[in-house]
């Protein structure tokens, strides 16, 4: 049984703060909860609404043969639990995964985000990052936090399948990888047109801030700016959506 300490507990996760110092996160949903799993999450617990048992019961089996915790509660209870408006019935509890440095002397291809604060932006670049094959992803400390549940979701799960690199020092890690080769792309407005550019071997592409665009201290840095040749009337394109077609060019070199 869930006593009302332990369910206040995990409900505190959903606060980034907490998340942090716990290092827990929540994750909604069947089809994610497979993804974490599958990706070598360890699960604490899995909490699942009384009135969506039998629609998990295979999955609940699969997790006792794993002796993984489940437990059933009222609907008061799972609410506390939900960062949705119309919850999917069932909720893992996950232990965040060591990082460790990655060597990047081996990719070709590194996505970069700089004060990207919407959550639904860093999860969809995230899932359109692992579309196109891109295995490592460097975050400002700006940026929407990797496990808020947003992000989780707006990924489809694909933030379990990367490399995830929360920077601190987020300048000094781009001017060191410019050290070791990778030419900085950022991609703005005032860019030259992407197709014209000359794929480099080695490319961090850097994804600024919508509103604001990119700071001076990362224009410093950039070797080239790149834009998407506008055709029509539209002020700009969401950031999220510029990823998918700036990637989908930049992979194919």
């Amino acid at each position: 049984m869930l006593t009302k300490n332990r369910l206040k507990y995990y409900s505190s996760l959903l606060n980034k703060k907490h998340r942090i110092d716990e290092k827990k996160f929540l994750v909604e949903g069947h089809k994610l909860i497979i993804e974490a799993l599958d990706s070598g999450y360890t699960c604490e617990i899995i909490i699942v609404l009384k009135e969506s048992e039998a629609e998990n019961q295979n999955l609940i089996k699969q997790l006792s043969r794993k002796k993984i915790n489940t437990e059933i509660v009222k609907s008061s209870d799972f609410e506390k639990l939900c960062d949705t408006k119309n919850p999917q019935g069932i909720i893992g509890v996950f232990h965040f995964r060591q990082q460790f440095s990655s060597d990047f002397e081996h990719e070709k291809l590194i996505a970069a985000l700089e004060n990207i604060s919407d959550p639904g932006n860093v999860g969809t670049i995230i899932r359109n990052s692992d579309w196109f094959g891109v295995k490592n992803i460097l975050l400002s400390p700006d940026c929407a936090e990797v496990y808020n549940p947003k992000v989780i979701r707006a990924s489809a799960g694909s933030v379990f399948h990367l490399n995830i690199f929360e920077e601190k020092d987020f300048y000094n890690v781009l001017k060191e990888q410019k050290n070791n080769g990778f030419v900085i792309l950022c991609a703005d407005l005032n860019g030259e047109n992407l197709y014209a550019h000359t794929i480099s071997k080695k490319t961090i592409l850097v994804l600024a801030n919508e509103a604001n665009g990119p700071t001076n201290e990362l224009l410093e840095i950039c070797n080239a700016k790149i834009t998407i040749p506008r055709i029509g009337k539209a002020e700009s394109l969401n950031v999220a959506n510029a990823s998918a077609v700036i990637l989908s060019t930049l992979s194919q070199g």
